[in-house]
């Protein structure tokens, strides 16, 4: 199934680090996605755009995973070509990953 089925996503910047995280729509699949989107996932995930470390955090009080990104944005808003060099559609994308 993709993630999208049983998690939504909300997304920051900050230069050239892309924030994301995913919060499970139903606790009871919290583990799931805890087991099945790792950084390294991530880091594979999404490795034509990400070319720094990826860590993730937990907040199992509220059933997310955050991912921060570094060296994920072309060189941030003011270097970037990219056409969303906020970032704001890793967050969607991320929602396409099967797990």
């Amino acid at each position: 199934m993709k993630l999208r089925e049983i998690a939504h996503s909300r997304t920051g910047d900050k230069g050239n680090i892309s924030v994301i995280s995913v919060i499970a729509y139903k606790p009871e699949d919290f583990p799931m996605i805890k087991e099945k989107v790792t950084a390294q996932a991530v880091k594979d995930y999404f490795k034509e755009i990400v070319h720094g470390k990826v860590t993730r955090y937990e907040l199992p009080n509220i059933h997310a995973l955050n991912f921060v990104m570094e060296d994920a944005l072309g060189g941030g808003v003011t270097r970037s070509l990219a056409v969303d060099m906020h970032g704001k559609a890793l967050g969607f994308a991320l929602l396409e990953m099967e797990v």
